[in-house]
């Protein structure tokens, strides 16, 4: 599933091709995703300008005059900048189609995706105002983070993945911000000392700005191109590496299941 820094991988690789672009049609070639499309978009976005490319945690947030279009990419889906001439493949559900022939294509195998549109505050759509705080934010800091996990019973690795309590620290990037800061994935939130969670916080937006700027630094596919979107290559330390040695101490990663989610961790070096 894409997470944070593919998504925003995404938003960065699609802005600059549709911001302040004018829509002359919208295709719709299925009219649910997860969801129903939202009927109305096919009349109200034509003839709007892109005002905006934002990301609200997960969701992209296309911005015109008139309403917003909220998009999650779901378990499998990608975006595309590609020429209008292009034929669309049998996963290729929603074109948005500008003035100069460009078309942001939306592509989605397993359909787990959604395109809302709503004409008022998008800020209250019922998907994105119980959210936490940005992780990058200033609002995301050790006071914040330490006052939420007081009298918290859960184990940690869950409690940061909670979107209410911060957005966009998916499965990958809590077992890699949890490694560096070297805390063990099972231990209570609420049991977690202040003097730790600073250094947690600091490794949660070290790991997830660093995929960020990866990503923007080897974006592909994004315009006219067969391929996939790619978003970027990363070195991990623990994810997907059970049973091999710690990059630190040498020991044998674990492997355990939470919440349904594969945890691998350094049983020596996160206590």
């Amino acid at each position: 599933m894409p997470e944070l820094p593919e998504v925003e991988t995404t938003r960065r690789g699609i802005q600059p091709h549709i911001e302040k672009r004018r829509v002359t049609k919208v295709i719709l070639r299925r009219k649910n995703l997860r969801w129903p499309i939202t009927a109305s978009l096919c009349k109200d976005m034509p003839g709007q300008t892109i005002d905006s490319v934002s990301r609200r945690g997960k969701y992209l947030l296309l911005g015109t005059r008139k309403g917003t279009l909220l998009i999650h990419l779901g378990m499998s889906g990608s975006l595309r900048i590609v020429n209008q001439s292009r034929a669309p493949g049998k996963h290729d559900h929603v074109d948005i189609v500008f003035e100069n022939k460009k078309v942001l294509r939306y592509t989605d195998p397993r359909r787990f995706g959604c395109m809302l549109w709503q004409t008022t505050n998008i800020l209250q759509h019922p998907l994105l105002i119980s959210l936490g705080p940005e992780p990058l934010s200033e609002d995301f800091d050790v006071e914040y983070l330490f006052e939420k996990s007081r009298r918290r019973g859960a184990v940690i690795k869950t409690f940061i993945m909670d979107s209410k309590i911060v957005v966009g620290v998916g499965n990958i990037y809590a077992n890699e911000s949890l490694f560096l800061a070297g805390i063990n994935p099972k231990r209570s939130a609420g049991k977690i000392s202040k003097a730790r969670y600073t250094k947690l916080v600091q490794c949660i937006k070290q790991v997830l700005q660093g995929a960020i700027d990866v990503g923007g630094t080897t974006l592909r596919d994004f315009t006219d191109s067969n391929g996939e979107p790619g978003y970027f290559s990363q070195s991990l330390q623990v994810y997907g590496r059970k049973d091999q040695p710690c990059n630190v101490c040498k020991q044998s990663l674990k492997e355990i299941r939470q919440g349904q989610r594969s945890t691998v961790y350094c049983p020596k070096c996160q206590r």
